[in-house]
């Protein structure tokens, strides 16, 4: 810590007038809220588990303009890809995280599909990455910074697919969190919490899609799949 900044804090702690042991006990306090968050209400839709829980997700996800697609395992991820680029006239070019589940989708096999391994560049046109979590009650993406997973790819090109495996589907933002709180080396550099390709309605009277980051999210829910580790 620099000697300004602990010069200023120490004449914030001399004008509240606590003791250690009152500085103490607060850090304590602090602590057990932060290791056994309380959670506050939760909406009752989200009080749901196995495929009501799956479908609540593709509904919320679908409502905010995701298109979302259900494979049995990971081998579906490549087909799934390709007839969705090809859907969308897009190029069949796309970066992808070193993850271990895109790994399996043998994604490089496709002879027609190029495909690179790493943190995209702007004229990359489709990022391809793995979600840590999902939450059912908003259709919302929860996306933890690894190395093996830049958070460029789900905002740089305009074309986001994010694979999703239905193991990591929660009801409610506060199960998300406590799933990352309980992982090694928490907190990750960044969290993200996605709900649908980017929008805007600063011009009105329209919605404009694309203008803060990708025009196009496809959500792969993806059946026996372990959840995201690293």
């Amino acid at each position: 810590m620099s000697e300004a900044r602990e010069a200023i804090l120490a004449r914030i702690r001399t004008a509240l007038g606590r003791t250690a042991e009152a500085r103490a006990a607060a850090a304590a306090e602090i602590g057990a809220r932060l290791a056994a968050p309380r959670p506050g209400p939760l909406p009752s839709r989200a009080a749901v588990a196995g495929e009501e829980r799956i479908a609540l997700f593709g509904r919320m996800a679908r409502a905010v303009g995701a298109e979302v697609q259900r494979l049995s395992g990971p081998d579906g991820i490549r087909d799934a890809v390709v007839e969705f680029l090809r859907r969308h006239n897009l190029p069949a070019r796309l970066v992808r995280a070193a993850d271990p589940l895109l790994d399996a989708a043998g994604l490089e096999a496709d002879p027609l599909l190029e495909v690179r391994t790493g943190v995209p560049a702007e004229p990359d046109p489709v990022g391809l990455t793995v979600a840590l979590a999902g939450i059912a009650e908003t259709g919302t993406l929860l996306l933890a910074s690894a190395a093996e997973r830049p958070t460029l790819l789900a905002f740089l090109p305009e074309t986001s697919i994010v694979v999703l495996p239905t193991a990591a589907l929660v009801g409610t933002y506060e199960e998300a969190w406590a799933r990352l709180r309980g992982r090694p080396g928490f907190p990750p550099r960044s969290v993200n919490l996605i709900t649908g390709p980017s929008r805007t309605g600063d011009i009105p009277p329209s919605i404009e899609l694309g203008a803060h980051g990708p025009r196009r999210l496809l959500v792969l829910l993806v059946d026996e799949a372990r959840p995201v580790e690293s």
